[in-house]
């Protein structure tokens, strides 16, 4: 399976799926939730992240968004980025 989303429509909504490795339930202490939270309103508020719709689950997180600048693989690429140094 690819790792990398492919966007035909850039000015599309999209809904994407994050698991974690080896699918560990990473997400059930709210400290790693509130930190998935506080990313996603800083990309809303940064890079034009329009959230239609989000769900945390225990080894994965859903979305369906578009993004304003019509960039939406920049903007999951600046959204992990941000993430991965939180």
């Amino acid at each position: 399976m690819s790792r990398k989303f492919k966007f035909i429509n850039p000015e599309g909504i999209y809904f994407v799926s994050f698991a974690t490795v080896n699918w560990v339930d990473v997400f059930l202490r709210p400290v790693y939730n509130d930190i998935i939270v506080q990313n996603l309103i800083y990309c809303k508020n940064n890079f034009g992240l329009k959230l239609y719709s989000w769900c945390i689950m225990p080894s994965r997180v859903h979305l369906v968004f578009r993004a304003i600048e019509n960039n939406p693989s920049v903007l999951l690429g600046r959204f992990k980025e941000y993430t991965s140094s939180s």
